[in-house]
C-alpha cells in the first residue's frame, strides 16, 4: 500500500512513519508549512511547523530511507483554522483549532492531494486507534486525541492510519531511541501551535479589535464592569474577569453566558454553569450512518474531561442530548464527541457535533 506519512519534525509522526516502513507500506514522507512566517513558531515546547521542525522530520525521512517533501498548505491553514478560530471567538464560541485543523487540513486538503497522486492511505502520529474503520481511544490514556479526530467521516477514516495509538508515549520514545531518531527527547507541542506566545487574548485582540461591552451578574442584573470584547472569555472562566472581587455572598464568579451581538457577559455562582441538554449540528457518524432511534453515550465536551452519560437524538445533522446529571464547562463552540456507553466498547467513538446551544432543566443558557 502506498503511504503518505505526515511528519510534523516530533517523535510520534516519525516512528508512525517509521512503523509503516516497517508494515512493508511503500511510504512517502511530508512536512506541512502552515505558518506564513515559519521562523517564528517555535518557542521550546510552544509552535510547531518551524523551520526547526520541518529539518528535524528532513532527517527523521533520511534516517527511515524514504523520499521527503514539504507541502505548503499555509493559506488554507489560515482561512480553514486561524480564521475560523478568531471568528468563533468574536462571535462567543470557544473551538477547538485541532480539531479544525485534522477536519479541514490532514483528512482533508492533504488527504485529497495526497489520494491525487496515487497514495492509499495517509498516516500520523495522532495517538487514537482504527478496528474496523471505527475510531478508538489510544491505549496511553493521558495522549488520547480521539476527541479531536472525531470529526472525520466513516470515508476518510476508511483511508488514514494511526501507528503509534497502541503504544504508550514513554514507550514510543524509547523506540524512537533504538531507530536512531534524534529527536527521541524533542519535548511535546503545547497550547494552540499558531499562538507561540501563549498569550491567546492578545493574538485575538490584535484581530479582533477593541469591541466594548458590559459585565452583568445573572443574579441582579447590576452591570459589573466593562470588558474589551467578548473574545475575551469563555464560558466557566473563573479568573481574569476584571472584577474587584467575588459577589457579594462570598462565592466566586464565573462566566455564564455570551453574548456577542449585545457585548454582554453574564456572570454568576458555578451552579449556574450545569446543563442538562446540549444542542450540536454538524453530526459525524464513525460507522457512516445515523442512528434510527434514541442511542444511550457518553458524552465529552472538552479534550480532556468532562464527560457524562447522556440519551442522544439525531435529527438530520442536529444532534439532541439530555443528561441524567447536570455537566460544567459546556460552551457553544466545543466538539460534543460521543462514546459508547458500555465498559468492554467505552473507547469507541460513535459520532459527534458542534455544541450551538445548552439548556438547563428545559430553560436555555
Amino acid at each position: 500500500m502506498r503511504v503518505l506519512a505526515a511528519m510534523s519534525g516530533g517523535v510520534d509522526s516519525a516512528v508512525a512513519a517509521a512503523r509503516a516502513v516497517e508494515a512493508g507500506h511503500d511510504v512517502v514522507g511530508v512536512h506541512l508549512a502552515l505558518s506564513e512566517a515559519p521562523g517564528t513558531l517555535r518557542t521550546g515546547a510552544r509552535g510547531c511547523c518551524s523551520k526547526e521542525d520541518a529539518g528535524d522530520a528532513r532527517r527523521a525521512a533520511d534516517v527511515l530511507g524514504i523520499p521527503f517533501y514539504v507541502w505548503d498548505f499555509a493559506d488554507r491553514f489560515r482561512e480553514d483554522v486561524i480564521d475560523d478560530f478568531v471568528a468563533a471567538y468574536a462571535a462567543g464560541e470557544t473551538p477547538n483549532p485541532c480539531l479544525r485543523c485534522n477536519e479541514k487540513i490532514k483528512f482533508s486538503a492533504l488527504a485529497e492531494r495526497a489520494y491525487a497522486l496515487g497514495f492509499d492511505a495517509v498516516a500520523t502520529g495522532h495517538y487514537a486507534r482504527l478496528e474496523g474503520g471505527r475510531l478508538r481511544r489510544a491505549v496511553d490514556a493521558d495522549k488520547d486525541q480521539s476527541y479531536v479526530l472525531a470529526v472525520l467521516t466513516a470515508e476518510q477514516l476508511s483511508r488514514a492510519l494511526f501507528p503509534v495509538g497502541d503504544t504508550p508515549k514513554p514507550l514510543i520514545r524509547e523506540e524512537a531511541a533504538r531507530r536512531g531518531l534524534a529527536l527521541a527527547d524533542k519535548p511535546d507541542s503545547h497550547d494552540i501551535c499558531f499562538i507561540p506566545s501563549g498569550d491567546t487574548q492578545a493574538f485575538l485582540g490584535a484581530r479582533i479589535g477593541v469591541r466594548p461591552g458590559a459585565v452583568i451578574d445573572g443574579e441582579t442584573g447590576e452591570r459589573l464592569g466593562e470588558h474589551a470584547g467578548v473574545h475575551e472569555f469563555t464560558i466557566g472562566q473563573r479568573k481574569g474577569l476584571g472584577l474587584p472581587g467575588p459577589a457579594r455572598d462570598g462565592e466566586p464568579r464565573y462566566v455564564t453566558a455570551i453574548d456577542a451581538a449585545t457585548g454582554e457577559v453574564t456572570v454568576g455562582r458555578g451552579e449556574r454553569l450545569d446543563v442538562t441538554r446540549i444542542v450540536a449540528d454538524g453530526a459525524v457518524w464513525t460507522s457512516g450512518s445515523a442512528p434510527s432511534g434514541p442511542v444511550e453515550a457518553v458524552v465529552q465536551v472538552r479534550a480532556h474531561g468532562g464527560l457524562a452519560p447522556v440519551t442522544v437524538r439525531a435529527d438530520g445533522d442536529r444532534l439532541v442530548m439530555d443528561l441524567a446529571t447536570p455537566l460544567r464547562g459546556v460552551a457553544p463552540g466545543q466538539a460534543a464527541v460521543l462514546y459508547a456507553p458500555d465498559p468492554e466498547r467505552g473507547d469507541l467513538v460513535l459520532g459527534s457535533g458542534t455544541i450551538r446551544s445548552t439548556a438547563h432543566d428545559g430553560a436555555h443558557v
